[in-house]
């Protein structure tokens, strides 16, 4: 049972950071119609972004604005110079285009920081443990990123749901051309999403650099997971992101955990442990397969 509560925490804890990504991805998709295969270029700035001012100056309070500030501006700039010619093209020229960003990012971080990893350290109050229930202690970094993940979600929520920015948002989702009409510059509220998104990536980037380490090509691992995120909650909607993260880190997290173990009760070890990763990494697929066998169009209708 204390494995069992550890595991779910960590889905939790992953959950979040898949959230983090899959909200950006949603909205800049369901709003703006843009594939961004680039996205986890972002979420790799806003490491970078923070790991670089953390070592500069030690401070984890700066590092956090400088990898926000980072990926924020990055991404309004590459909506500005590259997504902004391509709103009127087919998808294939946005994969092509965001996916050629990726390169360029990738080597761009190479040439300015080298291949190596950088490791951040974790800020000094919260280096230590909590114990949840009895016998199961947990990291208090962990339970910061569940933490500021759900805080995110709650106040995305009020924004698009209360604010009349949100208005405008979800109005641009489904009549863009009749608010253009009505005289609300699309272009600058494009912008403004792109920007939004980009933060969000850039915050699950700064919040994973303690746990896995800053380097390049670490946006390229978790955007297929976040895609698929994307697919399981439908299409434009931060609420199906929100709770289609939550079942995606879960599940990942308890396949990876416990179908190794599993498997060693029939089969020797090296075998299970091949056979249990192989497994493990391919429930997300399977759940999201499942998922659109029941509902095509993801767990919430778009803009939810």
């Amino acid at each position: 049972m204390a494995l069992l509560a550890e595991q779910l925490l960590n889905g939790l804890q992953l959950g979040v950071m898949l959230f983090l990504l899959a909200a950006g991805l949603t909205l800049v998709f369901g709003i703006m119609g843009v594939i961004n295969l680039a996205h986890g270029s972002l979420y790799m700035v806003g490491a970078f972004g923070a790991a670089v001012v953390a070592q500069a100056t030690g401070s984890w309070w700066l590092a956090l604005l400088g990898g926000l500030l980072a990926a924020g501006v990055t991404g309004m700039v590459m909506e500005l110079v590259v997504l902004r010619r391509l709103y009127a093209r087919d998808h294939l020229d946005q994969v092509l285009a965001t996916f050629g960003l990726i390169l360029f990012f990738n080597q761009l971080m190479v040439l300015l920081f080298g291949r190596q990893p950088r490791f951040v350290a974790l800020p000094a109050w919260f280096t230590g443990s909590v114990e949840i229930i009895p016998g199961v202690p947990y990291p208090s970094y962990r339970l910061l990123i569940i933490a500021v993940g759900l805080a995110v979600a709650g106040g995305l929520y009020l924004l698009i749901q209360r604010t009349r920015i949100g208005m405008l948002v979800r109005a641009g989702a489904t009549h863009r051309e009749m608010v253009r009409a009505l005289g609300v510059d699309i272009r600058l509220l494009y912008t403004l999403v792109f920007g939004l998104g980009a933060l969000l990536a850039g915050l699950a980037g700064i919040m994973a650099g303690p746990v896995f380490n800053v380097q390049v090509g670490m946006g390229e691992q978790i955007l297929i997971q976040t895609f698929v995120v994307v697919v399981i909650g439908g299409i434009g909607s931060v609420r199906g992101a929100l709770f289609g993260a939550l079942l995606v880190g879960v599940v990942d997290t308890l396949l990876r955990g416990f179908v190794p173990g599993l498997l060693r009760g029939v089969l020797d070890a090296s075998q299970a442990d091949a056979l249990g990763a192989a497994l493990s990494s391919m429930g997300v697929y399977v759940l999201m397969a499942l998922v659109l066998l029941i509902k095509p169009r993801g767990i919430f209708p778009a803009h939810a």
